[in-house]
């Protein structure tokens, strides 16, 4: 989808079908999947929107994300292999070229912003104690802004072409040779890279802080084994595995996020650097394609770390009575690291 107007009319080279049906059959399956999990898990979530705790909030919205890569960006190139050409006028062709960026950013930059969150509230629980649990919060917003801003270039450098006499379809024009380089490489820095070296940073940083408050506690515990031990304690030490366990989950989709888009980047610098990359073979099709498959991850691995919320909503709407118990923890959590902080 990124290649140049340029390349294009160099000659109209027939497909090769048997390649197209594996995208068509692998793109297919990748929406449907993608679509029902993530409209599954925010059906859920919505369901319980009176008692969101922060890092829902973040979950709500990375579904959303999701949500665009699904229908405007993995819809869009199915019908376009089953369509053989993009089919529509320019406004069309810019419009979903558009919206396609806003899903990478959207989703990466979700992820980015619940990581530095999980951050603050483990490294730094005084700064997240004093902000108010809001669902439309500063650094959700953020993400979405940049989302907005950074796809912006995609509206002026595609367009329809025409390919062929008589033949058009929505293609990039670029200053050749170091165009696509230039938009490429640009495209995997503020998407791919950046982003990985703000989550591992701050991944880095909590499993160092979490190391340090399992080490307190268990001297903490070894001092106090003469005596009982105040009922404050308990509690403390069953909020912290429950933040812990957000925290857990966060980086589980950080390594789903890079597993599924590195071979993406990878392959598009290839063919961009590379003037002899096999870009027409399925391998390389294939490896670009397997990035949507994000989207699918997401709400498995938020699925995976709540087996209690599809039995909540269940009860939720069979007796009609909100259940407040999980909302509560994330409170308390609030205040027990809050407590664990001054203690130290």
């Amino acid at each position: 989808s990124n290649a140049s107007g340029e390349e294009a009319l160099h000659g109209d080279q027939p497909r090769d079908e048997r390649l197209a049906q594996v995208e068509i059959a692998l793109l297919s399956i990748i929406f449907i999947t993608a679509a029902v999990l993530n409209l599954g898990v925010l059906f859920l979530l919505w369901k319980r929107r009176k008692q969101l705790s922060r890092m829902r909030v973040f979950v709500l919205h990375l579904c959303v994300a999701d949500l665009v890569v699904t229908f405007f960006q993995v819809c869009p190139q199915l019908l376009w292999d089953v369509t053989d050409r993009f089919v529509g006028p320019d406004v069309l062709c810019r419009l979903v070229k558009y919206l396609q960026v806003v899903g990478m950013f959207a989703s990466t930059y979700m992820i980015v912003v619940m990581t530095i969150d999980r951050y603050q509230a483990i490294c730094k629980p005084m700064v997240t104690f004093q902000r108010r649990r809001a669902r439309c919060n500063g650094p959700v917003c953020a993400a979405w802004c940049v989302s907005l801003v950074g796809s912006l270039p995609q509206i002026f450098i595609f367009s329809r072409v025409e390919v062929a006499p008589g033949v058009h379809d929505c293609w990039a024009q670029f200053v050749q040779p170091w165009g696509p380089r230039a938009y490429v490489s640009w495209t995997t820095l503020v998407i791919f890279v950046l982003p990985i070296l703000t989550v591992t940073v701050c991944q880095v940083r909590i499993c160092r802080a979490v190391n340090l408050n399992f080490h307190m506690k268990t001297q903490q515990d070894a001092a106090a084994a003469s005596r009982p031990l105040p009922s404050r304690a308990s509690t403390v030490s069953g909020v912290s595995r429950a933040r812990v366990k957000t925290a857990k989950m966060t980086v589980v989709i950080v390594v789903a996020y890079v597993l599924c888009w590195a071979p993406f980047f990878a392959v598009q610098l290839w063919s961009v650097w590379d003037d002899e990359a096999p870009t027409h073979t399925a391998a390389f099709t294939i490896l670009m394609l397997l990035a949507s498959l994000n989207s699918c991850a997401n709400p498995c691995i938020y699925l995976l770390f709540n087996r209690k919320l599809p039995r909540g909503v269940a009860t939720l709407l069979c007796e009609g009575q909100p259940d407040l118990n999980e909302s509560l923890q994330e409170e308390a959590t609030m205040v027990s690291s809050l407590y664990i902080s001054l203690k130290s």
